[in-house]
C-alpha cells in the first residue's frame, strides 16, 4: 500500500517525557515551546492543553527497522480526513528515526496546523463528528520482511471496511465514562483540536507492506484544560497561597512594645 514519508523529519532529541513502546509519542507546545508532561490516571494517559496554543506530535521511532504509523485526532485520521480506522494510510519512519506531525495533511507540501480549542470549534464538531473529541491516538505497524520484489509489486489496496482489530471501548461504555469523570462541576468546555492556518509541511508516497493487519502496538493519549483535568481527578488541585505572605526582613529597628 501506499503511505506517506515526512520528508521534513524532526531530528532533535526529544525530552524524556513520552509514551509507547515501539516508538516514543510526545505532544509539544509550539505556543509555549515544551513538551507537555504525560499523567497516568486509571490506566490512561493524559496531558492538559492550553486553549489557542498550536501544538504537534512528535512519534520517534524505537525500531531497526522501517514503522507505519496511523495517527488520529478527535476520531480523524490526520492523512485524510476520514473517521480514523487503523486500516488506513499513515506516515513511515525510518528506524531510529523521528517525524514531526504539524496539523491536518492537506497536500504533499501543507498541512492546518493543529492548535487547542473548545470542542465546538474543532475539526471533527464543525464536520459534523465530536463524539471522540479529545484523544491523540497512533497505531503502530511493523513492516513485512522485504524478501521478494514481487510480492511488494502486488500489493492491494488496504480495505477501508475491514475491522479494526483493538477492541476498543464501546461507544456506551465510553460515553459512561466520560460522564462519570465529568459529574464533579468544570470551569472550561472540553478541549478539541481545531483546522489552523496552512504551513509548509513535505511529505512523499512510498511503498510499505504491513506484517500484520493489527496494529502491532496502540497508543492512545487524551487531552483537556487543566481546569477540565483537576475536575476529572486527573491531576491534583493547585496548592492555595495566601494573599499575603509574612515577610522575614520587614525593614526598620526594634521599637518599644
Amino acid at each position: 500500500m501506499r503511505c506517506l514519508y515526512a520528508v521534513m523529519a524532526c531530528c532533535g532529541i526529544f525530552p524524556q517525557v513520552h509514551a509507547g513502546g515501539m516508538a516514543d509519542v510526545e505532544i509539544y507546545d509550539r505556543t509555549a515551546h515544551k513538551t507537555l508532561p504525560i499523567h497516568e490516571h486509571r490506566g490512561r494517559r493524559y496531558v492538559a492543553g492550553e486553549p489557542r496554543h498550536q501544538y504537534e506530535l512528535r512519534v520517534r521511532s524505537r525500531s531497526s527497522e522501517r514503522v507505519l504509523a496511523v495517527v488520529s485526532v478527535d476520531g480523524v485520521n490526520v492523512l485524510s480526513g476520514k473517521t480514523a480506522a487503523t486500516d488506513q494510510g499513515g506516515y513511515v519512519i525510518d528506524s531510529w528515526a523521528s517525524i514531526a506531525i504539524e496539523g491536518w495533511r492537506k497536500s504533499l507540501q501543507d498541512v492546518a496546523t493543529f492548535y487547542f480549542t473548545p470542542l465546538g470549534d474543532s475539526y471533527a464538531a464543525r464536520t459534523g463528528r465530536p463524539d471522540h473529541v479529545g484523544v491523540i491516538g497512533v497505531a503502530l505497524f511493523r513492516e513485512r520482511t522485504r524478501c521478494c520484489a514481487q510480492a511488494r509489486d502486488q500489493l492491494a489496496a488496504p480495505n477501508e471496511s475491514a475491522p479494526a482489530a483493538p477492541q476498543a471501548p464501546s461507544r456506551a461504555t465510553e460515553k459512561e465514562t466520560r460522564s462519570a469523570e465529568y459529574s464533579t462541576s468544570r470551569s472550561e468546555a472540553p478541549l478539541g483540536t481545531g483546522h489552523g492556518h496552512r504551513e509548509r509541511s513535505l511529505a512523499e508516497y512510498v511503498a510499505f507492506e504491513r506484517a500484520s493487519q493489527n496494529p502491532d502496538e496502540t497508543i492512545a493519549i487524551y487531552y483537556d484544560s487543566h481546569a477540565n483535568l483537576v475536575a476529572r481527578g486527573v491531576l491534583p488541585e493547585r496548592a492555595r497561597l495566601s494573599e499575603r505572605l509574612p515577610d522575614p526582613f520587614p525593614d526598620g529597628f526594634v521599637p518599644d512594645p
